[in-house]
Parts: structure tokens; C-alpha cells; sequence
């Protein structure tokens, strides 16, 4: 008999524990919430009016002089400056899959013209199809040529050759001049510079070499 209560109090506690949970009624009130405008926001899509900004814009433009986290300090080149490309140099040093990166865009964005070897016989002169030979990398005028004018080369375009500005980046464009460099180092070239394990003193060179250039883009920088 005693068992028999015992069973019966513990289904009515359960059945009372059960009932007690559901009020038959959706709860919608979350209680008290410390500063609720924080935690609960108000979304803006963007193009939007927004009332919170002078302009009344949504999307708004970076803050002046920072660079967006992923992106590379903009190189203040501008079309026409011979004297600025020669002096233009980079930092930036490369691993060995940096390298190999930069070797195969240099295959795919230059190697058509200027040949995988460096040596002007890419398909497109090798089919006939162009009158004028591409640069021959291994050349003596090309061997010792400064950094900077390749890379304005890239930015801007060269004779028949067009821009690839919209087709590498900054960074991208130093890995495939490093490419360049690393296989001119390798056929009579200058020292390659751009490794990882690149000398001291080869760095401090490159330093003094982009100083005049970091000078110049201090003071229009002022003006």
C-alpha cells in the first residue's frame, strides 16, 4: 500500500513539475536587459538613409590614411614619373612558396609573350602573330634593370603591352618581379634580393634606395 502512495505522489509531482512549465501561452518577454539598445542594435542595410551620420549615409568610406586589413600600403606611383620608378623599391621578401606563386602568375599573365624562359619567345611571337619581339629578360638591357621600372611596367603598361593593374595586386606584382629577379640572379643578373634570407646588408641597400621615394610621399602628403 505504501509503495502504491509512494508511486502516486511522485506521478503528481511530476504531472504538477510538467504543467508548471507550459502556461499554454508563448513567452515573448525576456525580462529586465541591461542597456537593451546595445544588445539589441538597430540594422542599417547598406546605401541606406541613416540618421546617425551628417550625410545621412549607411556605407561609409575608410578612415582617411589606413589600409584595410588584408591590403598593402598603396605605392604613390603615378603614370609618366621615370625618375620615381627607377627609385621605387619594396620591403617585401618572399618564401619559396611566395616564389613559386609569383612564377606561376608570371606563366600566365607574361610567360604568353615574354616566354617561361625569359627569353621573348612566348607562343604569341613564336606564332608569328606579333611583328616586334617581347623583352628578352635575359638581355644585358633588361639583366640590371631597376625593380621599379618593371614594376611600373606591370602597373601601367609598356609599348604594345597593356596595364595588368586590374589583373595583380601590389603584392602579387612584386612576386612576379621577384621571379624575374631569382631567374636574371641566375643568368648574369644582379644579386636576388627578395628572399627571406636576403643579407642585412642587401636589405639596408634596398632601404636607402626607397627612402627618397618615402620622402616624397611625406610631403605631398603635407601639401
Amino acid at each position: 500500500m505504501n509503495k502504491i502512495k509512494s508511486i502516486l505522489v511522485a506521478s503528481l509531482g511530476m504531472t504538477l513539475g510538467l504543467a508548471s512549465c507550459d502556461t499554454g501561452n508563448i513567452r515573448r518577454d525576456p525580462g529586465h536587459v541591461y542597456a537593451p539598445d546595445m544588445t539589441y542594435s538597430r540594422a542599417y542595410d547598406a546605401y541606406t538613409s541613416n540618421p546617425n551620420f551628417e550625410d545621412s549615409m549607411t556605407s561609409r568610406l575608410p578612415v582617411t590614411g589606413t589600409v584595410a586589413r588584408g591590403h598593402q600600403l598603396p605605392d604613390h606611383l603615378k603614370e609618366g614619373d621615370t625618375t620615381a620608378y627607377k627609385t621605387l623599391t619594396t620591403a617585401m621578401r618572399f618564401s619559396a612558396d611566395e616564389l613559386k606563386e609569383g612564377g606561376r602568375l608570371f606563366n600566365i599573365y607574361c610567360g604568353i609573350c615574354h616566354g617561361t624562359n625569359l627569353d621573348g619567345q612566348g607562343p604569341l611571337f613564336a606564332s608569328g602573330k606579333f611583328a616586334s619581339m617581347p623583352a628578352n629578360f635575359k638581355d644585358a638591357k633588361y639583366l640590371h634593370m631597376p625593380v621599379g621600372q618593371m614594376y611600373a611596367a606591370v602597373k601601367y603598361g609598356k609599348n604594345m603591352m597593356g596595364s595588368y593593374a586590374s589583373q595583380l595586386d601590389i603584392k602579387q606584382r612584386w612576386m612576379v618581379i621577384a621571379h624575374i629577379k631569382k631567374l636574371q640572379s641566375e643568368n648574369g643578373g644582379d644579386a636576388f634580393i627578395f628572399g627571406e634570407g636576403v643579407a642585412p646588408a642587401a636589405k639596408a641597400d634596398s632601404a636607402k634606395a626607397a627612402a627618397p621615394m618615402m620622402a616624397k610621399a611625406d610631403e605631398n602628403k603635407k601639401k
